[in-house]
């Protein structure tokens, strides 16, 4: 199956689908890995390793591609920004924002766009079974209402079998996102880059795919290509 899906990366390596042919590798490669720490047969293990060798450039290189979001463009969702980049093999999501918290500006729903990237995750395809939040703490009394909503975000994320971490700076500004297959998605406001609905009724305010966007940049970099052996 590793050598299958290496053969497929090459074919979308050689039409210039550089995007879908690193992920392609990436799989390939850690499928490779699985079999040769399986097998007790040298011979194997041998070839395997060669086959490994033969895309080792692919673990030193990077990729990056950049997103212009428009004001007030539309199709811009979650899962039509992220699905590219959650493989079946991604088990951990790092989200860094400072501001998934309880702001006080009508135009924020911070925490409920967290939520609806948390849902995302639980759908799939990916497996995820960790996700790790590093925000900021909420001022004044907002915080307890920060607070209790990640709790109750975590709780029932439990009953997806997915447990939420949660960790707190002072000095975080970044915000960026990692999954564990190496890709990494930085957005210049963070999850909060759509409009504020007109209305609870309106079109665009469940679907966020319908829901006009904040002017951003998005940037998509693979950081790493293959697990360490």
């Amino acid at each position: 199956a590793g050598a299958e899906t290496l053969k497929r990366a090459v074919q979308l390596d050689v039409a210039s689908r550089f995007q879908e042919s690193l992920v392609c590798y990436q799989e390939g490669i850690d499928l490779l890995l699985q079999a040769m720490k399986a097998t007790t047969d040298e011979a194997k293990k041998h070839r395997y390793q060669q086959k490994i060798s033969e895309f080792t450039f692919i673990s030193d290189s990077k990729y990056h591609k950049q997103i212009r979001i428009e004001e007030n463009a539309t199709g811009f969702g979650y899962e039509k920004l992220f699905h590219e980049y959650l493989t079946e093999n991604v088990s951990e999501v790092w989200v860094e924002d400072p501001y998934i918290r309880q702001v006080h500006q009508a135009s924020r729903y911070l925490l409920y766009n967290f939520l609806r990237f948390c849902e995302m995750l639980v759908k799939g395809p990916c497996k995820v079974k960790t996700i790790h939040l590093l925000t900021s703490y909420d001022e004044g009394s907002g915080r307890s209402q920060q607070m209790n909503a990640l709790e109750e975000i975590k709780q029932s994320l439990r009953n997806y079998g997915v447990t939420l971490n949660i960790n707190f700076s002072s000095s975080i500004h970044d915000r960026e996102i990692r999954f564990s297959n190496g890709w990494m998605i930085k957005i210049g406001r963070g999850l909060d880059y759509f409009k504020k609905p007109k209305g609870l009724f309106s079109i665009g305010y469940c679907d966020f795919d319908l829901r006009p966007c904040r002017e951003t940049t998005v940037d998509v970099i693979l950081t790493k290509h293959t697990k360490k052996m």
